[in-house]
């Protein structure tokens, strides 16, 4: 009698410490892990409108091996987890049920990092760009840039519209509406444009779109930075004396063709308030998105005596600056002979 209880009694143990670790490890699933990456690497995934519970776990076991499909299928009825949230998420080597699905289920988006740089030039690119980088429609972003009223809101007009994004790195939600972003980087424009900055373009005679219309035909100018506080003198100048800027640049942006390496008298005779060959005084707007490196450099510009500049003829990347016509028309020749020799077009 003893013998046969003490059988019941093992059995029971058995039982119970069997029972007890299939609980402990999925409340270890449930808690601690469930999910490792194959690679032992944190990934990222973009959950779109519309997806399921089920197509985005079909998405993340990709990368994850799931330790209990029953521990989730347990977890998801629990929490009550059917729809995720749209979103960004990056989720670390190992995670458990729980975090996922509070996340997935609460919408905790991982932010992304969004970066304005000067290969952008036109308010086209600029909204396929955002459009690349982010949830939002490309076309609700151009309409917004293309639109008077919407934009003067900021201060700005359609033509001045890209000063608005000032080059950097930006840490934003994937999912954020256009209006969203747009206000966002109003806030990041009046953070960069202090009251230092403010001052100084006051002094000069600008306005800070003005200043970002300058500094864009520098940028378009040169990529060397030494260059940049000179270049900047030299367009002051005309400016002040009313002699037109004659900047290439603004004559490439007018065309349309960002390959062409030769203005051409054919180029010159193009009729755009952007031909600055043509009109006196500044383009209506940017020609490209200028960095605050080279914004700085108008701001901060030396006082000099320079009116022209030509490049080099050494083909060095920089430029020889002059300030009587005579001796940049020599400059220019010699630039010009150099580009004939070597058949440039």
């Amino acid at each position: 009698m003893k013998q046969t209880k003490w059988i019941i009694l093992t059995i029971l143990a058995i039982i119970l410490i069997a029972v007890g670790s299939f609980f402990a490890k999925q409340y270890y699933h449930y808690a601690v892990s469930n999910f490792k990456s194959y690679d032992g690497e944190a990934h990222s995934y973009q959950v779109y409108p519309g997806m399921t519970s089920d197509s985005v776990l079909a998405t993340i076991t990709h990368d994850y091996h799931m330790a209990s499909e029953l521990a989730w299928c347990m977890h998801c009825q629990y929490m009550h987890y059917e729809q995720p949230k749209p979103g960004h998420y990056r989720f670390a080597a190992e995670i458990s049920n729980r975090e996922l699905i509070r996340r997935l289920l609460l919408g905790e988006q991982t932010p992304i990092k969004l970066s304005f740089t000067q290969a952008i030039r036109t308010r086209e690119q600029l909204a396929a760009h955002m459009g690349k980088k982010l949830m939002l429609d490309s076309a609700d972003v151009i309409t917004r840039l293309n639109d008077k009223e919407y934009m003067a809101h900021f201060g700005l007009n359609p033509e001045t519209a890209v000063c608005l994004f000032i080059p950097n790195t930006y840490e934003v939600y994937w999912t954020m509406t256009a209006d969203q972003l747009f206000t966002r980087m109003y806030k990041e424009y009046q953070r960069f444009w202090n009251e230092e900055r403010m001052a100084k373009a006051k002094k000069l005679g600008l306005t800070p779109t003005e200043v970002a219309t300058i500094a864009s035909i520098i940028a378009s100018e040169t990529n060397k930075s030494f260059e940049y506080p000179t270049i900047a003198s030299i367009y002051i100048n005309r400016l002040r004396k009313g002699i037109a800027l004659q900047a290439c640049p603004t004559v490439i942006f007018a065309v349309g063709d960002f390959s062409l390496r030769r203005v051409l008298k054919r180029h010159l005779a193009i009729d755009s308030p952007y031909n600055t060959y043509k009109y006196r005084g500044l383009p209506p707007g940017p020609i490209r998105l200028a960095r605050p490196e080279v914004i700085d450099a108008v701001l901060n510009a030396p006082k000099t005596d320079y009116l022209y500049m030509c490049a080099n003829p050494d083909f060095s990347g920089t430029h020889i600056f002059s300030s009587s016509y005579s001796k940049h028309s020599a400059v220019a020749r010699e630039y010009q002979r150099e580009l004939n020799k070597r058949k440039l077009k």
